[in-house]
Order: C-alpha cells, then sequence, then structure tokens
C-alpha cells in the first residue's frame, strides 16, 4: 500500500468539495490524450473537470468528452496554443491543474506554457509535453512555485537532467530524488516499479504490469493524480496514492483483458473498482 490514504466523503458533500480540475491538454490529432486525462480526473474524485483546449478544437472535445466542460482559448491557427494563452488560462477559475497531455511543442505552445507554469497559484502536474517544453530550459521548472508534480518516463527525464535513459534506468531511485530536489517538486519516474520521490522521501510502487506501456496510460496517471489532488491531499500523497491506484487499476485490467491486449480505456474503466478496493481496506 502507499503512504497515503483516501479522504474521507461527508455524507451531505458536493462536488464542490472536492475542486474543479483545469486539464490544459490536446491539440490536432492529439485530443485523444485530454480525453484520457479528463476523464481520469473526473474518475478519481474530481468534483469538476475544465477541459482547456485550442479554439479550433472546442467542437472536437465537445464531442468527445461529455462529462467535462470545455474552454477554447487562444488558437495558434494549426490547432495548438497560442502564446496569448496563458493569461487566458490563468483567468479560468480552478483548484488544480493538468499541464501537457497531447499539447505538440511547437513555438507558441512553448511560449504559452513556459508563461503559464511560473504564474500559476493552484497545485499543478506537469506530463508529458508539459515537461518536453522545458527540455533546452529544464531550470525554468523550479521558478515554479506553487506545489507541482512532474511524471516523465525515462525518456522524458533524459531529456530534462541530460543523462543517458540507461544510466536513468539503472539509478532511478537517487535521479528522481536528485531531480526532486532540482526542480523543487514531487517527482514520479513512471514506469517497472514507478519512482515517487519529493527530495527528502522516497516510494517505490508495486502495482502496475508490462501491458500498461502502451500510448495514453501515462495520460490516465496525471489525470488520477490530478483528481486526487482536487481533493486536497498533498502533492506527496497524491503522487504516491495515484501511483499505486493507476497501476492497481492496470492489474484489474489485465486480468480480463491480458497484458498483450491491454489499452488506455482499460485502465480508465478499471479505476472505480480499484478506488472501492482501496475503500474496503
Amino acid at each position: 500500500m502507499p503512504p497515503a490514504r483516501l479522504p474521507p466523503r461527508a455524507p451531505d458533500a458536493h462536488k464542490g468539495d472536492f475542486g474543479t480540475v483545469l486539464v490544459v491538454a490536446g491539440s490536432r490529432g492529439m485530443m485523444g490524450a485530454a480525453v484520457l486525462a479528463s476523464t481520469a480526473a473526473l474518475r478519481s474524485g474530481a468534483g469538476l473537470a475544465v477541459l482547456v483546449v485550442p479554439d479550433s478544437l472546442v467542437p472536437v472535445a465537445m464531442s468527445l468528452q461529455v462529462c467535462a466542460t470545455v474552454r477554447g482559448v487562444a488558437d495558434a491557427g494549426s490547432g495548438t496554443l497560442a502564446a496569448g494563452a496563458a493569461a487566458e488560462i490563468q483567468s479560468i477559475p480552478g483548484d488544480v491543474a493538468v499541464i501537457g497531455p497531447g499539447l505538440g511543442a511547437s513555438n507558441p505552445t512553448v511560449i504559452a506554457v513556459r508563461e503559464l507554469v511560473p504564474a500559476l497559484t493552484i497545485p499543478m502536474v506537469l506530463d508529458a509535453d508539459g515537461l518536453n517544453i522545458f527540455e533546452k530550459e529544464p531550470d525554468l521548472l523550479a521558478q515554479a512555485k506553487a506545489p507541482k508534480i512532474l511524471t516523465p518516463h525515462p525518456g522524458e527525464m533524459s531529456r530534462l537532467v541530460g543523462r543517458p535513459t540507461a544510466e536513468i534506468q539503472a539509478d532511478r531511485e537517487n535521479v528522481a530524488r536528485a531531480a526532486a530536489k532540482r526542480f523543487g517538486a514531487v517527482v514520479v519516474l513512471k514506469g517497472h516499479r514507478t519512482v515517487v520521490s519529493d527530495g527528502e522521501r522516497t516510494w517505490v510502487n508495486e502495482t502496475g504490469n508490462a501491458g500498461m506501456a502502451t500510448g495514453g496510460s501515462g495520460d490516465v496517471l496525471s489525470g488520477v493524480i490530478g483528481g486526487l489532488l482536487g481533493q486536497r491531499l498533498p502533492p506527496w500523497d497524491a503522487a504516491c496514492l495515484g501511483a499505486h491506484v493507476h497501476g492497481l487499476a492496470g492489474d484489474l485490467a489485465a486480468r480480463e483483458r491480458g497484458e498483450i491486449s491491454l489499452i488506455a480505456t482499460d485502465i480508465l474503466d478499471a479505476l472505480p473498482r480499484a478506488f472501492r478496493s482501496l475503500e474496503a481496506t
């Protein structure tokens, strides 16, 4: 079990008690990542999810995501965020932000995200392109003073810290610990036996299976952690519990589908059972 527990829910609770998660995600051809992350946030207890996408992709987002609200922001004209989108995103009410799944890394998007991340005052999860955007200037991440959780896979970590992937895989706990200190974040180094570190504490997850090494699985994880942050869990607790329940959902799904056929939506579908099993312990 992770070193964290699900928060209790009062009988008279309402959706406002569990936070609004802004999911800044998606670009032309990559809307699946945005939908996976926003749905996972809702499946993980968020009261509301707001899917924030470039203006031209609002109709696509609305057709794919019926449980979240959709907000369009400045579009660079190619289905990607324009440089001016950062100010618009900051004006959208929210308690937590998940930034990166499927965003792309066009020049205007890079400008927008590099402006947005240091300016946010709410806890955030940075995943996928939300991390790749900083690979040439990784120390900009440390300028973000709000609580942040970084969820790199080994390749993304390699680009952030300038070390070969093989070296990272051979020293996962120390790499995660050093990155957490460097960037002032909780780091979730994904992969077999995902490592979570805040620079002082380090925990290794034991759930999950090889079938989860498929496109979209990481997008689900970022949404799960965002949903837990929305319930006011501290970043360390949200990261540990999120990694555990994400892997547990993957294990439950693999029992039905097999590891070969496992896809990200299977993990989404298994999240309710994973959470219910934790409530019973």
